[in-house]
């Protein structure tokens, strides 16, 4: 059964998803208090963290910040009427998925659970019996991506992604040279298919650029305008 921690002022939606998400196999811990949720999450492993953005004393942000400094725990955030702004800024700041109120139950249950499938039962669903089986070091471009420690490093040096991004990296890494559509993409790494205005994708990737090129490496994923992704094979000259 894998855990959850919920941090969110509601009192009411809490008890409530509490309920709900535990006749899924979830174990839900709730912290209505943000700043007791960080001191919690620092003490206590959970498998999944569902972060409220609108909070008093400390917002959402904050909170990400702050926890992102000691662990990369997968985040579900939950954003305010769907607003750009927050979601941007969540997957910036660190957060492997986002939901906007007022959502779906059902919907919550199937991103938590595509979230624990990938970074918590370490099996990324783009293996299949009907594929060889894949090394679970794979590397390119000086990138070390170990899937089984769900680790990525750089001339031996860590790669701070969350599991989404190194989830991404990784399945582009293994597909370097095809051109990997954004909804093929989505399918693969978010459990679903991409929607309009659906930024995600980009800013999942911009993320992996910005932490590859702070060790050096860069032009490593090229954007097909009006298509997807391309993990290049050779490392593009100067």
């Amino acid at each position: 059964m894998h855990k959850l921690l919920m941090i969110d002022d509601d009192i009411a939606l809490t008890d409530m998803l509490k309920e709900y998400l535990s006749e899924h196999s979830l174990d839900v811990s709730v912290e209505n208090d943000p700043i007791a949720g960080i001191e919690v999450l620092r003490s206590h492993h959970y498998d999944v963290l569902l972060l409220d953005v609108m909070m008093p004393e400390l917002d959402g942000f904050e909170v990400l910040r702050q926890i992102r400094q000691f662990s990369s725990i997968p985040v579900i955030m939950l954003t305010a009427k769907g607003d750009d702004f927050d979601r941007i800024l969540g997957l910036e700041l660190g957060a492997d998925d986002y939901l906007p109120k007022p959502f779906n139950q059902r919907e919550l249950v199937a991103r938590i659970k595509a979230l624990t499938r990938r970074y918590v039962d370490q099996s990324p669903q783009f293996t299949s019996a009907s594929a060889p089986e894949k090394p679970h070091l794979l590397s390119l471009h000086n990138i070390v991506i170990d899937i089984q420690r769900l680790q990525a490093s750089i001339n031996q040096q860590n790669v701070a992604l969350t599991a989404t991004e190194l989830h991404m990296l990784h399945y582009l890494m293994l597909n370097a040279g095809k051109v990997i559509t954004k909804d093929t993409l989505s399918q693969a790494i978010l459990h679903r298919r991409l929607s309009a205005f659906d930024r995600s994708l980009d800013m999942h990737v911009s993320n992996i650029r910005k932490k590859l090129a702070l060790h050096g490496v860069t032009d490593v994923i090229k954007t097909m305008r009006g298509v997807g992704y391309l993990c290049q094979i050779e490392e593009v000259q100067a």
